[in-house]
């Protein structure tokens, strides 16, 4: 673990410096930041690369399908508090990305990496996580993403008998399944906003009870943990019951929840709870989430909402009406093509602010709004629709290839 100086084997030293190269190059090109392309050749010079980088580093993965490039930031921050961090900050967050950012981190004691739902067993095998934070789990990408209940099964799987500390989410029954297979497992109330995916028993497929916050099946008997860290308002509870007050600057439940489990994870560390909430006051935004951006003499606040789940949880932090809210949606490859979820989102929720709809995917997001009586209108293009929006501040809220479109248009 940590601490071992052991130097990288020369073809292990080549292919981070033909990774770099490469990365580089495409960032010359104007063609992104090159993490992926660079680690994806230095992955063919050394199939055993990611390993190599994470021996010397103790490692935190962070996965959900929600809320993951967040909680990453937020727990980095924490754990500076303990020596040099390296992180995959940006999101990159499948194997390629990863071994990336971990080749620039060479004098790092903590490797803190955001890890897509479906490449979480193999990144952790390589990687020997010394903990391992599980946030959620629900629909997304329809087209390419596993049923919800196979991911669970995948983590379950991959992550049974893993030396690492789970930190997990009791308030989410996939993830609870997904958990419970590993020996050492920390359970935080985080809450869980999205339920419609849990219904049903992921050991059994009996019905799911949901008194209150409770949950079990009255089928087989699985139910809701104990936690020992709990989220309570704007509090912290630990494992002593101490409450320690949550300070962010990024708005929302959501990110208060990421907040808990990141606290718990600095714990397994031996950060204190104070120690680690006071540094993630810090983080103002994530890759731009959350930014308050001036554009054609308005205050514009951008907001990512990739999934239903997202979505209901964005619609909880916006201003109130009659706030107006400009919702952009892609279907590109790196949204799903399959625009379907808009179906499941309680677009009446924004009953009383005026909405202007833009993106690739408009006249469907326009139909779905249409059925939901909402009153809208169809823009061009963000120029448009900030421009028709009545004066003040204005909601921006955009899945993930929208969003960077956003991000160039207002030169965030």
């Amino acid at each position: 673990m940590a601490g071992n100086s052991d130097p990288l084997t020369p073809r292990a030293k080549l292919a981070v410096t033909a990774g770099k190269a490469v990365a580089a190059a495409s960032r010359a090109a104007g063609r992104g930041s090159g993490s992926v392309i660079g680690g994806r050749v230095a992955l063919k010079l050394d199939p055993d690369l990611l390993a190599r980088l994470a021996q010397n580093l103790d490692v935190v993965l962070v996965s959900a399908t929600n809320g993951k490039t967040t909680t990453t930031r937020l727990i980095a921050e924490a754990l500076r508090a303990a020596g040099p961090v390296v992180s995959n900050a940006l999101g990159a967050n499948m194997p390629a990305g990863i071994t990336s950012a971990l080749a620039g981190g060479s004098d790092a004691k903590y490797g803190v990496i955001e890890v897509d739902e479906k490449y979480l067993a193999g990144v952790a095998r390589d990687t020997d996580p010394k903990c391992i934070a599980l946030l959620n789990l629900s629909r997304d990408q329809l087209d390419r993403a596993a049923e919800t209940r196979m991911l669970a099964e995948n983590w379950r799987e991959g992550l049974a008998g893993s030396k690492a500390v789970i930190v997990a989410n009791a308030d989410d029954p996939l993830v609870v399944w997904a958990a419970s297979s590993s020996p050492n497992v920390i359970w935080v109330a985080a809450g869980q906003m999205w339920k419609d995916d849990a219904w049903s028993c992921p050991a059994c497929g009996g019905v799911m009870q949901r008194p209150g916050d409770d949950w079990f099946c009255g089928e087989c008997g699985f139910r809701r943990p104990t936690p020992t860290w709990a989220l309570s308002g704007d509090h912290v509870l630990d494992p002593h019951g101490s409450a320690w007050p949550i300070h962010l600057q990024l708005p929302g439940r959501a990110n208060k929840a990421n907040a808990a489990s990141s606290a718990a994870v600095a714990a397994v560390f031996g950060v204190p709870p104070q120690v680690a909430l006071e540094r993630m006051y810090q983080v103002q935004a994530v890759a731009g989430r959350y930014d308050v951006v001036q554009f054609q003499g308005r205050d514009l606040r951008l907001l990512l909402a990739k999934n239903p789940a997202g979505w209901l949880e964005t619609f909880s932090l916006i201003d109130p009406p009659p706030t107006p809210v400009i919702l952009s949606v892609n279907a590109r490859g790196a949204d799903g093509t399959d625009t379907s979820w808009l179906w499941d989102v309680d677009y009446t929720r924004l009953t009383g602010h005026p909405i202007f709809v833009i993106g690739d995917r408009k006249l469907d997001l326009a139909v779905r709004l249409e059925v939901a009586n909402q009153h809208f209108q169809v823009c061009e293009n963000l120029d448009q629709a900030v421009q028709m929006c009545p004066p003040g501040r204005i909601e921006v809220i955009a899945n993930y290839t929208a969003f960077q479109d956003l991000r160039r248009r207002v030169g965030n």
